[in-house]
């Protein structure tokens, strides 16, 4: 990848994250000015105390574990426009595997940015559109005694069952051991947060395809 291209991607991305978090940060700025009101910074301690253990390390975790299967671009694109676990990395990954290139190679960087800038715009147009028309009858369809409310519960699990089907049809021997460790944390740990049990499959992952590597039980042309 040129450098060129890669410097101002890099520039661009940061000035646009610190553009992103200025409008996140002007909202409740802005309601506390509109209604002369100011938070208490006790207050406000006592709120992230209870969260900041596990969003803060899990947001430099994420970091470090999609970078490199989004590429420059697509990081950047993705979180700043968010949603990256449900909808920017299954969509990143989904386009290039139909494109048969590889998460770090050059065309995996023009394949995932473009995927993930068509994603938002298209998630965007969809969501206002729907939101629309499906407000009059949105708390009737989502309400807990309708029919379609398991439907709604199931949208992730079925979008990345979809997703993963492919890989491990694929790649069915170095998926045994990631799947195995995943199931038995949340045997052990139900309630840990998707943002940790992420990184540890893909440490799992990579440790153990490395180590069958190693063995001879898998091969660079070995679908398994």
């Amino acid at each position: 990848m040129d450098n060129k291209y890669l410097n101002r991607t890099h520039t661009y991305g940061r000035i646009w994250m610190v553009v992103t978090l200025l409008v996140f940060l002007s909202v409740p700025t802005l309601i506390c000015a509109h209604l002369g009101v100011r938070p208490e910074l006790a207050k406000i301690a006592k709120g992230l105390s209870t969260v900041a253990l596990v969003f803060y390390p899990t947001a430099v975790i994420e970091v470090l574990t999609y970078s490199p299967l989004l590429g420059t671009g697509g990081t950047y694109l993705g979180f700043v426009t968010g949603n990256i676990t449900n909808l920017k990395m299954p969509v990143a990954l989904a386009s290039m595997d139909s494109a048969k290139v590889d998460p770090n190679s050059d065309e995996g960087e023009v394949i995932s940015t473009i995927s993930i800038a068509v994603s938002s715009i298209v998630t965007t147009v969809i969501i206002a559109v729907f939101v629309l028309l499906f407000r009059p009858i949105l708390k009737d369809i989502t309400a807990d005694g309708s029919p379609f409310a398991p439907a709604f519960q199931q949208v992730t699990p079925a979008l990345f069952g979809a997703l993963c089907a492919s890989y491990l049809a694929k790649h069915w021997k170095i998926s045994i051991l990631p799947i195995a460790v995943c199931c038995a944390v949340l045997i052990f740990a139900g309630k840990m947060g998707i943002g940790i049990l992420i990184p540890i499959g893909i440490a799992v992952s990579l440790l153990g395809a490395h180590i069958m590597y190693k063995k001879g039980w898998v091969g660079q042309n070995d679908n398994g």
